[in-house]
């Protein structure tokens, strides 16, 4: 095969189909991309700004058109990926207003004549991108990259290559040169050798845990700086003072986001013994209240599945769970979801889940929540730490004293209190643990790709 072809997961239809870029393609676009960042790097950023501020108003003029290009290719209902291209906006709002402070030189006190501290642009940046987000994922690391000075190459899903051929087509239109934000459309054995190409100077990955240790080792063999945003399988604690109604309400919202396909869904509900029957029922009331079906109908709320590989796994998880013990309390089958095509799921509740259990020790990525009991705070936090992720983590209690006792001892990179995790474009995102390392968005994010330059006159 030589090509990739893009399927409708909502009715298995054949959207398009694209040929891979051959060796010389691939060297002459990299070749491209290091001219144009040399060039871009010697702007002055408020230049650079301009152009990024023109990318928000294009992302805004173009929300339609996005919105259907991703709810065609991933399945996303189409009301939540209008909000994905919107919330790229307010990534060009965020760096445009904060990226002159951000990246301003900074005067340390020394002994010397002069000490000071410049962030520099490191170059050119291989992006490899997920499909469960295809343009928010992309321009929340695309926009600071920029503003920084750097050049990018996007080597997107096979699945969303549409969606990644919009996402660079939409800078161009901004007026940020074509060389400088490129798709790749290459395959994963083609990986390494552009990893490995001198002009590439650094990597972000966002995806599963197996695939970032992959390119982790390859960006560490070539001695690439590397960021990684990977898998979740994030703990909800739910206190028995909380709100029974309102946590079971932002826990099913997680859950279902984008079909349940987010790294950050809530996906393991860590409930007190005292009110896990209350909680339990909450649960089952709101996931049966989701319309499964059409992704661009309005009161569509779960589409597909991106993938049918995906669904299959899910199932698995599904049933290997009820094997070791667990109870399927909603629905009687997860197929059963009333659609004839399509690779469709229908929202689960998996109750009387243990820390052994698939549901608990693997990622759940889909509409599936899996009910967990403590008989106090202490077992809670256990359970929650036992997992090998540490992305994020919710705790709903009506005491703040409690709440700032749970928060410092979670291990996760982002926590919520009394609502569900969501990144943000003005607070740093990212993981612990095998959910990654380095920080997405805010100050952090953009200081990730520049060269930390200490300059000193004696």
């Amino acid at each position: 095969m030589s090509h990739f072809t893009t399927i409708n997961p909502a009715t298995e239809a054949e959207i398009a189909t694209y040929a891979w870029h051959g060796h010389h393609d691939v060297d002459r676009m990299i070749a491209a991309a290091a001219a144009a960042q040399r060039a871009w790097s010697t702007m002055p950023l408020e230049r650079r700004l301009d152009a990024l501020r023109t990318l928000g108003a294009v992302l805004s003029s173009h929300v339609d058109l996005a919105a259907h290009t991703i709810t065609t290719e991933m399945g996303k209902p189409l009301s939540q990926a209008r909000a994905e291209v919107e919330k790229c906006v307010t990534a060009c709002d965020y760096y445009v207003q904060h990226a002159i402070e951000i990246l301003a030189e900074q005067k340390v006190p020394t002994d010397y004549r002069r000490s000071a501290v410049r962030f520099e642009p490191l170059g050119v940046i291989l992006s490899i991108m997920p499909w469960n987000f295809p343009l928010w994922q992309f321009f929340r690391f695309v926009v600071p990259a920029l503003a920084a000075g750097n050049g990018v190459l996007l080597k997107h899903a096979p699945s969303t290559t549409g969606s990644a051929l919009l996402a660079t087509r939409l800078c161009h239109i901004a007026g940020i040169p074509e060389e400088l934000v490129q798709t790749l459309i290459i395959d994963i054995p083609d990986v390494e050798r552009v990893i490995a190409d001198r002009r590439i100077r650094a990597v972000t990955f966002t995806g599963s845990t197996g695939g970032g240790a992959a390119v982790a080792s390859l960006a560490g063999s070539y001695v690439k700086k590397c960021v990684l945003e990977l898998g979740g399988s994030d703990a909800y604690i739910v206190c028995a003072d909380a709100d029974v109604a309102h946590a079971a309400s932002q826990c099913v919202a997680s859950r279902c986001i984008n079909s349940g396909q987010s790294c950050i869904a809530a996906k393991r509900f860590i409930v007190d013994a005292s009110i896990a029957e209350a909680f339990t029922e909450a649960v089952i009331g709101a996931m049966a209240a989701q319309t499964v079906g059409d992704p661009m109908l309005p009161d569509t709320t779960i589409g597909p599945m991106a993938r049918l590989d995906l669904r299959d796994a899910l199932i698995d998880q599904v049933h290997r769970s009820v094997a070791a013990g667990a109870q399927l309390a909603f629905p009687r089958d997860p197929l059963d979801h009333g659609q004839h095509r399509g690779w469709f799921i229908a929202p689960s509740v998996l109750a009387h889940v243990a820390g052994n259990h698939p549901a608990a020790t693997e990622e759940i990525f889909g509409p599936v929540a899996a009910i967990m009991t403590a008989s106090s705070d202490t077992e809670a936090i256990t359970l929650a730490n036992a997992s090998r992720y540490g992305l994020g983590a919710a705790v709903f209690t009506s005491d703040p004293e409690r709440a700032e006792h749970l928060v410092a001892q979670l291990d996760a990179g982002n926590v919520f209190v009394n609502g569900y995790v969501r990144s943000d474009a003005r607070m740093p995102f990212g993981g612990v643990k095998d959910s990654g390392y380095g920080r997405e968005l805010g100050p952090f994010g953009l200081r990730e790709f520049v060269n930390v330059k200490s300059v000193i006159t004696i």
